[in-house]
């Protein structure tokens, strides 16, 4: 019990934390609203578990191999976090013109592969949350089931705050000053992945 207790835990903190895939659902929800954006959070909340299962279970050998594919991959992601930190900033406020589409389902859950985050959270979780020696599917399955069920409520109160923030932010100014905020804590979030 005090193992699953931890483990939710550390889902919480490394879901409800802000990273890639929060701040973009905040933003998202600030210019469309909560509705649009459930497709890009259910991307989330399943493509991150199925990459950790894929990971745990294998391909991350390639990784330990060869350290220059990591190395590319964190590149990858950190070009596209930086288009997707630009593309918020420069988002109009509503009204002013049609809003880019959130990601949908299927670019949510591919983005979990260049997501510099959820990479450090899968090399994280992984030594610290299975047992050498056992069986590494049901301890990578229940896992994958935690981060799974807590991910969507983290999400969900992203959301929230960003349509909170397009009510409060009404008009274009502010909320201009909210969207390169959340750029700026996207580019900020970039900071531990780059050395």
């Amino acid at each position: 019990m005090e193992y699953l207790l931890t483990l939710i835990g550390f889902a919480f903190a490394t879901s409800a934390t802000p990273g890639p895939n929060v701040l973009m659902v905040a933003a998202s929800a600030a210019q469309v609203g909560i509705r649009p954006v459930l497709p890009h959070m259910l991307g989330i909340t399943l493509g991150f578990p199925a990459m950790f299962l894929v990971v745990a279970l294998g391909l991350g050998m390639p990784f330990e191999s060869y350290p220059w594919l990591h190395r590319a991959m964190q590149v990858a992601g950190i070009g596209w976090l930086l288009w997707l930190a630009w593309k918020i900033a420069s988002a109009p406020p509503p009204g002013e013109a049609k809003p880019a589409p959130p990601l949908g389902f299927l670019g949510a859950a591919a983005f979990q592969w260049v997501n510099p985050k959820a990479w450090m959270i899968v090399l994280a979780v992984l030594p610290a949350f299975t047992t050498p020696g056992e069986p590494i599917l049901p301890q990578a399955m229940t896992i994958a089931a935690v981060f799974a069920v807590v991910c969507l409520p983290c999400l969900l109160f992203w959301a929230w705050l960003g349509q909170a923030a397009r009510r409060v932010l009404g008009d274009g100014i502010r909320l201009r000053a909210f969207n390169w905020s959340m750029a700026a804590l996207l580019v900020l979030s970039l900071v531990p992945m780059v050395r």
